[in-house]
């Protein structure tokens, strides 16, 4: 089996993407609880495989300092890439690319970015690999888990970010042999 848990609270007022904006102090309690959580409910991992964005590095070095696990950091778990926009200042961003903050769509490429159809792929190109992480905790962010949910449900993207309840440190299961992601646990 394969897990899956989103990054704690990070401060939100900034554009998150590939931005090393780091985990607030209720991020940070959100991850310790899980942390406990899986510790508690006896949940065995070979090892943790995490984003090497600040926000996941920073959930993944909680969790491996109570679980006592090894941490591998990987790009292939990286969240869409926001180009020009990564770390901005949302405020800023809407002031700077008003256009374009207004009308992103599945296709809205981000400047020297890249677009939720190509960051679909992105994960589509890289399934296998994911699936071949069984018996791993990945650390990794509310994008990558919404597009294997709708890759491995067959919907189409869109821009709902709320579908499938990818909240703030929360954990999915991932059964890599029937393919069938869900929602467990906190």
């Amino acid at each position: 089996m394969i897990y899956l848990v989103r990054h704690g609270l990070d401060y939100e007022k900034y554009i998150g993407g590939y931005s090393n904006v780091a985990l607030t102090k209720e991020g940070i309690l959100q991850v310790e609880r899980l942390a406990k959580f899986l510790k508690n409910n006896n949940y065995k991992f070979e090892k943790i495989v995490s984003s090497d964005i600040l926000r996941a590095r920073q959930t993944s070095e909680i969790i491996a300092r109570e679980l006592g696990l090894e941490i591998e950091f990987n790009p292939l778990l990286r969240e869409l890439n926001k180009g020009k926009l990564n770390g901005m200042l949302k405020e800023k961003a809407n002031t700077e690319f008003p256009l374009f903050m207004k009308g992103i769509t599945i296709e809205t490429k981000y400047p020297d970015g890249e677009s939720m159809i190509e960051f679909y792929e992105r994960i589509k190109d890289s399934l296998e690999r994911i699936l071949k992480l069984d018996n791993k905790l990945l650390v990794t962010h509310r994008g990558v888990i919404n597009m294997l949910y709708y890759l491995l449900n067959d919907i189409s993207v869109d821009m709902n970010k709320e579908r499938f309840g990818v909240e703030h440190a929360t954990l999915h299961e991932l059964n890599p042999k029937t393919k069938i992601i869900k929602k467990v646990g906190i």
